[in-house]
C-alpha cells in the first residue's frame, strides 16, 4: 500500500519538492560552511521522494546546544518559508477526501522543514 500511495504522491508533485530539496543540498554542500545545512536538504529530500511509510523521531541522544543553534539559523534562512509551503500545500490537499493522506505527509514534512537538526528519519515496520 504505502508503494501505491509513494507513486501517487511523486506523481503528484512529489517530485517538485524532491528536486526541490536535491538541488538545494547539492549548492549548500559547495559551501564548507553550508554542508550542515546540506545534509539536512539532503535528509528533506529523501522523505520528500517516499514519505509513506517513514516517520519522524528524535536523535538519541540529543544533539543539545549545537542542534539548537543550527534550528535557529536554519529558522532564519529557508525554514519558516518551507514550512508554509508545506502548510499550503496541506491545505490544498486536504480539501478534498482523495488527499488527504498527502496532506497529512505534507504536515509530517512541515515538522522536519521547520527543526531539521536534532530528527531523523526512519522507515516503519
Amino acid at each position: 500500500m504505502n508503494l501505491l500511495l509513494n507513486i501517487i504522491w511523486f506523481i503528484l508533485g512529489g517530485f517538485i519538492i524532491f528536486f526541490g530539496y536535491l538541488l538545494g543540498a547539492v549548492l549548500l554542500c559547495i559551501t564548507i560552511i553550508g554542508i550542515p545545512f546540506g545534509i539536512q536538504c539532503f535528509k528533506l529530500s529523501m522523505l520528500a521522494a517516499a514519505p509513506f511509510g517513514k516517520e519522524i523521531r528524535d536523535n538519541d541522544p540529543p544533539g543539545g546546544a549545537l542542534s539548537i543553534i543550527m534550528n535557529i539559523i536554519w529558522i532564519l534562512l529557508p525554514g519558516v518559508e518551507l514550512a508554509i509551503i508545506h502548510l499550503c500545500l496541506a491545505v490544498i490537499f486536504g480539501i478534498t477526501i482523495i488527499g488527504l493522506p498527502i496532506a497529512a505527509q505534507h504536515l509530517k514534512m512541515t515538522r522536519l522543514a521547520l527543526l531539521p537538526f536534532g530528527f531523523r528519519v526512519v522507515g516503519r515496520l
